[in-house]
């Protein structure tokens, strides 16, 4: 009797040990989609430059705010985004942020010129800023072994980094067979299935209703970040002693100290100077915005060279992608296991430096050059950046207290979108003129942004010991 009793009871026991697993597996799932589609969307719109410049007009000016449009209003947004997990939920918000997304693409795709497309990915860009944060702060919340956490974010971070090099890939394959429409419909089903995904498996994280957010903090923010980017782009356009230029950059100057200011006075700031007095976490998000500078930027570069000089279809320039793809997943997959043996610091110092190198193979590139010699480098560059981004985002999150991961995960991925903007506006004014030589200028630009990276990851060794 006793032994039927005892059976009775293992029987339910393993079942709901077998559904908590289940339930953990597709909450990382859910998360990954989200993040995914995200990053998707960062690339996917590369290989439809010129379509949609032929389509909708513009020069490359106009294709840089489509491109920018969404990483400035995703950067802008995401330290407040974080703040509004912490205090209402990272589930519901979450939920709210793959919903308006998946509107916004509807939008994009429903865009009948370039005005309406840059409102649309402005909308898409702050959905972006409420799903990377909050997918953090609830895989946060359902891997709380250290170890079960960092390999979850490994694979987060390499569905995100398949993603971002497929972006280019599928942009071109629907493009040629549908149409540029087509790159922002395909958000709609990966929409729906995070959405139930989500909210049939994650677990809700504990609110804080005391978390205020900070408005005049997120308008300085908004505007800073809008008018240097501006700034940078306009100035390819009309020239760097232009006035509407000159007073952009002023502008963004003030709005960043008018931001500082805000900061350190607010009771809850959006973005907590006092986190940046922990040299790891300081030195951590500092990587994050440099290697986004010089990857996403070239990203562009690179996009409007197969296209533009090479004379590639949006489908060729796809596939001169696929070998990033091919790269970058085994890579992320195998980073936290290389951190467990080596170290993460260390790690992200050889995946800066394999991409710094990839950066400076390709100074020799020219029209006639074969792709097969580009191909390499790219491999390089995209190898390096899988092996750098899990390491870094679980050194940032591990570096402060979990009750402040979801604020944590937000700065982090502030800093990485506030690169992306630079990089893309930086080197797409420079080849506004001659293309080559502008894209000569930008690798080195990168391969020196990219060596900075590893220096600074070095400088926090100490910090880490």
């Amino acid at each position: 009797m006793r032994s039927n009793t005892v059976e009775y009871s293992s029987g339910p026991a393993h079942e709901r040990g077998a559904r908590s697993g289940l339930a953990t597996s597709l909450t990382l799932a859910a998360m990954s989609l989200g993040y995914g589609v995200v990053q998707l969307d960062v690339t996917i719109v590369n290989t439809a430059l010129n379509a949609l410049g032929e389509a909708l007009g513009g020069g490359v000016a106009e294709l840089q705010w489509i491109v920018s449009a969404y990483t400035i209003s995703f950067a802008a947004f995401i330290l407040t985004a974080g703040a509004l997990g912490d205090r209402i939920g990272a589930k519901r918000v979450f939920m709210a942020g793959f919903a308006i997304f998946t509107a916004a693409s509807l939008a994009c795709a429903l865009a009948p010129n370039a005005a309406v497309l840059i409102g649309a990915r402005l909308l898409q860009g702050l959905a972006a800023a409420i799903l990377v944060p909050n997918s953090l702060a609830l895989l946060n919340h359902a891997y709380p072994d250290a170890k079960q956490r960092g390999r979850a974010v490994a694979i987060w971070a390499a569905g995100a980094s398949c993603a971002l090099t497929a972006g280019p890939f599928l942009g071109g394959g629907l493009i040629a067979t549908v149409g540029w429409r087509a790159i922002f419909l395909v958000n709609l089903p990966i929409g729906l299935a995070g959405l139930w995904l989500t909210w049939r498996y994650a677990d809700e994280t504990a609110r804080s209703a005391a978390r205020e957010i900070d408005l005049p903090g997120q308008c300085a923010a908004i505007g800073a970040l809008g008018a240097l980017a501006g700034a940078i782009i306009e100035g390819g356009e009309l020239g760097w002693s232009h006035p509407a230029v000159i007073a952009g950059f002023a502008v963004a100057v003030v709005l960043g100290a008018l931001f500082n200011w805000n900061e350190r006075r607010a009771n809850q700031p959006m973005l907590p100077l006092s986190l940046f007095e922990n040299r790891l976490f300081a030195l951590t998000s500092l990587v994050g915005l440099l290697v986004n500078v010089a990857i996403y930027g070239l990203i562009f570069v690179l996009s409007l060279f197969f296209q533009r000089v090479n004379g590639l279809s949006p489908w060729q320039t796809g596939l001169a992608f696929v070998p990033m793809l091919a790269a970058v997943l085994p890579v992320n997959l195998a980073a936290s296991r290389v951190a467990e043996r080596i170290g993460p610091l260390m790690t992200m110092i050889i995946g800066a430096l394999l991409s710094a190198l990839g950066c400076l193979g390709m100074l020799t590139v020219a029209p006639d050059t074969s792709y097969w010699a580009i191909c390499v480098q790219m491999i390089m560059m995209s190898a390096g950046l899988g092996l750098l981004v899990p390491p870094l985002t679980s050194t940032l999150l591990g570096s402060v207290a979990k009750a402040r991961s979801g604020i944590a995960a937000g700065v982090l991925n502030a800093t990485r979108q506030t690169g992306s903007v630079l990089g893309v506006a930086l080197f797409g004014s420079l080849i506004s003129g001659d293309f080559m030589s502008g894209m000569h200028v930008a690798l080195v630009i990168a391969t020196v942004v990219l060596g900075l990276a590893a220096a600074a990851i070095w400088r926090a060794v100490p910090a880490r010991q």
